[in-house]
């Protein structure tokens, strides 16, 4: 503990354990501590199913009918990763991958005046999906080969659209999309939580419905994966890369002090050790005098004996229900996956709905995605506030990650990462730059 590091990372995130790594990875000298006795803090796995029971302060013990307690592993905060998305580029490039298997996701799905439809991921499933009738079939595919088409450096692909001055709802009026196929594609396909994105430059949606298509065309029943036996497989992936490195990791350690003088950060307290730094990167959790809440996310764990109705009996899937079909601002989801994925008994299925709290009744707000997974055998109900830094770290040199927002995809979470790597390193972060470390690390696929 005694020593000097670059950096010291506190709680293993997701966030957390991939900017460690990368620094790691970066040639840093890197502590990692966690007060907790297992990996991935806010955004970890829980095994056995009796913790998970005793986390959400239920009486008793799980019932038999839920099996044996040691084949769950319920993630505390729902998300699939885009196949064609920064996260998967980030465990490609720093092989990760080889720590971790995957599954694709059987369906994403979309809710209409109370029913869900697959939304459609091919030409053939929109000529056929009944989202839309014939005529709209045929603009949404107009608009579809129009986005593909789309080249931001070549203006005979635009057909008089400025990527960067004309608005989303333009590009819709040019192609004549009625409020339905708005809705699908803003929220189930380019993802937006709300509709604030439709007087803005249409570029970035461009761009998200283009990340779909490709995430998509990647392994063709939806374009999100999911790592076998939970999500906290991913941290504990990046954690060992940090290893590899000569990164030193340290889980049930109690920190007593964040050590500041005149304003920048010189270490941590832990045990009556002081560990000094130049840098220190930690989640809101460790130093709550510097984030402010931007918000509250309800959560809602549901056990269930039976698939989705009306999702073809899929063991996995995501349903978007969009806000203008509830009336609220933001968006619902359910992300749902099963023993299929090791992370449920036999027969078991996980779903979990989240949004963001605009009421003072979030349960109420919830129940049009809970109503789609009836019966639910038993529920695990989390209502939490949500933090972003105010201290960005220009003088203090302490770099707060941002809490895990209500979407169900990682997409988010990269930004951060970036942003905290820009922040600290004064370097935009490169996908390019990684690869030829890799290849200057790793030699010819020379196992470590």
């Amino acid at each position: 503990m005694n020593e000097e590091y670059d950096v010291i990372v506190l709680g293993t995130g997701l966030t957390e354990c991939i900017l460690s790594g990368i620094m790691s990875v970066k040639g840093k000298k890197v502590l990692h501590m966690d007060r907790n006795s297992y990996y991935g803090g806010d955004s970890a796995s829980i095994t056995p199913l009796e913790d998970l029971y005793k986390r959400f302060s239920l009486p008793g013990t799980p019932p038999e009918s839920m099996g044996k307690g040691r084949d769950w592993n319920v993630d505390l905060i729902p998300k699939f990763l885009m196949a064609n998305g920064q996260l998967v580029r980030m465990l490609l490039i720093t092989q990760v991958t080889r720590y971790l298997d995957f599954k694709v996701i059987e369906g994403s799905f979309v809710y209409k005046k109370g029913s869900i439809y697959k939304v459609p991921s091919t030409e053939t499933e929109a000529l056929a999906s009944s989202l839309m009738g014939l005529f709209e079939k045929r603009r949404f595919r107009k608009f579809l080969v129009f986005v593909a088409n789309f080249d931001e450096k070549d203006p005979k692909t635009m057909e008089g659209v400025d990527p960067n001055k004309t608005t989303m709802r333009e590009v819709y009026k040019k192609f004549d999309l009625g409020q339905d196929v708005i809705d699908f594609t803003g929220h189930a396909i380019a993802l937006y939580r709300t509709d604030d994105y439709l007087d803005q430059p249409c570029l970035d949606t461009i761009n998200r419905i283009k990340l779909y298509s490709e995430s998509l065309a990647r392994y063709g029943k939806s374009p999100y994966l999911y790592p076998l036996y939970g999500l906290g497989e991913l941290p504990q992936g990046f954690a060992r890369l940090s290893a590899i490195y000569g990164g030193t990791y340290m889980l049930n350690k109690p920190i007593e002090e964040i050590i500041v003088e005149n304003g920048k950060i010189v270490g941590v307290k832990s045990e009556g050790e002081i560990a000094r730094c130049k840098q220190l990167i930690c989640d809101p959790s460790y130093i709550m005098d510097r984030a402010k809440v931007v918000g509250k996310v309800i959560r809602v764990i549901c056990v269930l004996s039976h698939p989705i109705k009306n999702t073809s009996d899929s063991n996995s899937c995501q349903i978007i229900i969009p806000q203008n079909q509830v009336n609220r601002k933001h968006d619902i989801y359910v992300c749902m996956i099963s023993y299929a994925h090791n992370v449920a008994a036999q027969g078991k299925y996980i779903a979990i709905a989240s949004t963001t709290v605009e009421t003072n009744d979030p349960e109420k707000e919830i129940k049009p995605a809970l109503d789609l997974l009836e019966p639910i055998e038993q529920k695990f109900v989390s209502i939490s506030d949500l933090y972003a830094p105010t201290d960005l770290g220009t003088d203090s040199q302490i770099f707060i990650s941002r809490s895990y927002d209500a979407t169900t995809h990682f997409e988010t979470t990269c930004d951060d990462i970036k942003d905290i790597y820009k922040r600290m390193t004064g370097t935009d972060f490169d996908f390019a730059e990684m690869e030829r470390k890799k290849n200057d690390i790793f030699g010819d696929g020379g196992d470590q």
